[in-house]
């Protein structure tokens, strides 16, 4: 009777198969190093500005999901970079019994985001109420950009699962694709960190266009050595194409219009 045979993988330097420079497998932890010091950039000095405005009477005092969120985010950042560390050094045998942490750590930021964004976002509204004249036209900015924003931040919290979930799908049957989508999820989330960098050039408030391109350049190492040594662009990127670009095409399309600020206000439940 005939069989049907697959046709055998492709060889994957990044995925061990074969190796033959070091880099194949530091790249990865380069990467959560990489990752880290974007985070670090963009929330240090942004954090330490917020906390003397809060000092000053001039800003309200954070709320506690913000805190949340901060420490999962970084609690996430450095379990990706003992992940990888622990590949990179030979201990996958620790790598795999540890890996459950950081899917606790993924479901917990995941739900912590969803709460931050809404939570931010009335604080701001809130506050309109009690503004004086002279300060409302910019609250009001700062109600409509956070509206925009919100896109980005869903766009965030979806994708970052996603990757996730498929890199974990993967991680028994083929490596090479389950590293990167794990590298994937978190540069999801590394526009937060480039808005905060005001010494880049930027489209926002008028367009998410910078923030949208830095988070693709955000894994330009990754993806210039994957074709130095593969010689081809892995399918793990087409994917990446797939489900990231629609979500680019429609923030720029439904970016500060009136159509978007009357559903984020519904998602709000302001409208």
């Amino acid at each position: 009777m005939a069989t049907i045979s697959l046709p055998a993988p492709l060889p994957d330097a990044l995925a061990g198969t074969p190796r033959a420079h070091a880099l194949d497998r530091w790249i990865f932890v380069l990467m959560a190093v990489w990752f880290i010091a974007l985070a670090l950039a963009g929330f240090i000095p942004d954090s330490l500005m917020k906390v003397e405005m809060v000092r000053m009477g001039i800003r309200p005092p954070f709320p506690l999901v913000l805190h949340m969120h901060a420490v999962l985010m970084g609690a996430f950042l450095l379990f990706l970079l003992s992940q990888t560390w622990l590949v990179a050094t030979g201990r996958s045998e620790v790598h795999r019994r540890v890996g459950p942490i950081g899917g606790l750590l993924a479901v917990a930021l995941v739900i912590v985001g969803f709460v931050l964004a809404p939570t931010m976002y009335h604080q701001v509204r809130d506050g309109l109420s009690f503004a004086p004249p002279e300060a409302q036209d910019g609250m009001r900015a700062l109600v409509s950009n956070l509206e925009n924003i919100l896109f980005l931040q869903m766009q965030a919290g979806i994708l970052f699962a996603l990757f996730l979930v498929l890199g974990l799908s993967y991680r028994s049957r083929d490596s090479g694709f389950h590293k990167r989508m794990m590298i994937f999820a978190p540069a999801m989330a590394m526009g937060a960190a480039f808005a905060r960098m005001p010494w880049l050039p930027h489209t926002v408030p008028d367009s998410p266009v910078s923030i949208l391109a830095y988070q693709w350049l955000a894994l330009a190492p990754l993806f210039l050595w994957d074709v130095i040594r593969n010689r081809r662009i892995h399918r793990a990127y087409l994917v990446l194409v797939a489900l990231y670009l629609p979500f680019n095409l429609l923030a720029i399309t439904a970016w500060d219009t009136p159509w978007w600020h009357a559903f984020a206000q519904r998602v709000m439940g302001v409208a």
